[in-house]
């Protein structure tokens, strides 16, 4: 597949150029600094800026999938999807954060108490996104939270998913690694099985 990734150069970013190179797949690299695109075989860099949204469309344009992997924060989201829909590209997936996911029916993460002050500024947005994707009549999403301790690891293959509510392992920790992370995403790339609907990855 001709995969478009907004935001290659990232943590995620990375493991997921570097999981779709390992299935076969064509990766648009886009990235306002391309120095950081490694140069690869099956890896076409792209300069852009999501906040250009005529510019990004550009780039999506002739896709089969495009894939979202940025900071919220700062992010006009309606941007992203003004360049989705004038690309004519067919499906959306965007990496999410683990702050909208349920601990309890109908309690986010983020609605907690002890949600700590200084990662609200980045989980905000991202709920927000998922809300606009949410209501978002045309086009054909995918939004992949992670745990809540998601970071570099192993790329092991074994691990559960779920749909909104917070996943943890048997010693009640939620987590799950950029790698595997990364094979979730794909996955669902070549076989949909969450269309216009969140899901989630986690031990």
């Amino acid at each position: 597949m001709k995969i478009a990734l907004i935001g290659a150069t990232g943590n995620v970013g990375q493991r997921i150029v570097a999981e779709a190179l390992r299935r076969g797949h064509q990766v648009t690299a886009i990235a306002r600094d391309v120095s950081k695109v490694e140069a690869q075989e099956g890896v076409t860099a792209s300069q852009g800026d999501v906040a250009d949204p005529a510019g990004t469309a550009d780039r999506l344009r002739g896709h089969d999938v495009a894939i979202l992997s940025v900071r919220f924060q700062g992010l006009d989201f309606e941007k992203v999807l003004e360049a989705v829909k004038a690309s004519g590209v067919p499906r959306l997936l965007v990496v999410g954060g683990a702050a909208s996911l349920e601990v309890a029916p109908g309690l986010a993460l983020l609605d907690t108490p002890d949600f700590p002050d200084f990662i609200k500024p980045e989980a905000t947005p991202a709920r927000a996104a998922l809300d606009r994707l949410r209501r978002e009549p045309a086009i054909d999403w995918t939004f992949l939270s992670p745990s809540v301790f998601f970071g570099p690891g192993d790329r092991t293959g074994t691990f559960r998913l779920g749909a909104d509510a917070l996943l943890s392992d048997s010693e009640g920790k939620s987590h799950i690694s950029y790698e595997d992370y990364a094979i979730a995403l794909l996955d669902e790339v070549e076989q949909p099985k969450h269309r216009r609907v969140r899901f989630t990855v986690g031990y």
